[in-house]
């Protein structure tokens, strides 16, 4: 059975961020912001030690539609009422066997569990994140990889990494990514051709190939130019660039015999006369 795939926000609005009595207000504000980046709009806050809304949103811009909606609850067991699937986190495992889990692998199970019904990611304390008592009340635990010198996640940055693999597991991140605005179509063979003529014409005018055998060094341009798969602008300035090598070489020639020219004509076209060339001392 595929994930489901992200369809307007019917799925991800199944998605409900549960956070156990959060102390501070702006690692609220952080997850808040975690959330709107990966398309979560429901919270759950469960005994917080502090809620401002005006200042969680002052914190975490444009998150008003997730903040007005957050609900504030006295007990756990109240915020996971309507869930048929419960995911707890922790940085580390416990005496208790559990059902432990890394996010990646189980994002695509949440991903069809959300389709169906109300799916809860459940956080700790700051200070100590989630005890036993609220381990029990979890069908599964995460358990995020990290450093294992130092595994503890900021409480944002946990909410970040698996509302992030969720996602995923629902098509998110699958757009096109952008093109720049002066991107434009792939140089053609005959453009390419130009270029690569330009680049050997120039290389040659500047000595390049003095020391160097020209058909290996075209050859590196061309695997490298190649790879690269330039659009007809970069292929452009690639091109302008072997010309301009050239004119370079041919303003800098010009400019010498000028001044040689200018010199001759300053002494008379005779060049410059040494003592005693004249008979005189």
């Amino acid at each position: 059975m595929e994930s489901p795939k992200l369809e307007g926000t019917s799925v991800l609005d199944n998605v409900v961020v549960v956070l156990y009595e959060p102390q501070n207000l702006v690692n609220i504000a952080g997850v808040v912001r975690a959330m709107k980046n990966m398309g979560l709009t429901r919270l759950r806050l469960v005994r917080p030690g502090e809620f401002d809304a005006w200042r969680i949103g002052g914190i975490a811009h444009r998150t008003e539609d997730v903040v007005e909606k957050t609900q504030i609850v006295d007990t756990l067991p109240e915020a996971l009422a309507d869930a048929i699937h419960v995911v707890g986190t922790t940085a580390r495992a416990r005496t208790a066997h559990r059902n432990y889990v890394r996010p990646r692998r189980l994002a695509p199970e949440l991903a069809k569990k959300a389709a169906q019904g109300v799916v809860c990611l459940l956080f700790g304390r700051e200070d100590r994140g989630l005890e036993n008592e609220q381990l029990d009340l979890c069908h599964s635990v995460a358990i995020i990889p990290t450093n294992p010198d130092h595994p503890s996640l900021n409480l944002a940055q946990a909410v970040l990494l698996l509302a992030y693999e969720i996602f995923l597991a629902l098509g998110g991140g699958e757009e096109e990514l952008p093109r720049g605005k002066r991107s434009t179509r792939f140089a053609t063979t005959e453009e390419l051709e130009e270029t690569y003529t330009a680049l050997e014409t120039g290389l040659h005018r500047i000595d390049f190939f003095k020391a160097r055998r020209p058909e290996a060094i075209l050859r590196t341009l061309r695997t490298v130019i190649g790879r690269a798969e330039p659009d007809i602008q970069e292929a452009g300035i690639l091109r302008a660039m072997g010309y301009e090598m050239v004119k370079a070489l041919d303003r800098a020639l010009e400019g010498g015999e000028d001044r040689s020219k200018k010199g001759r004509e300053e002494d008379g076209g005779g060049g410059v006369q040494r003592p005693g060339e004249d008979g005189s001392e």
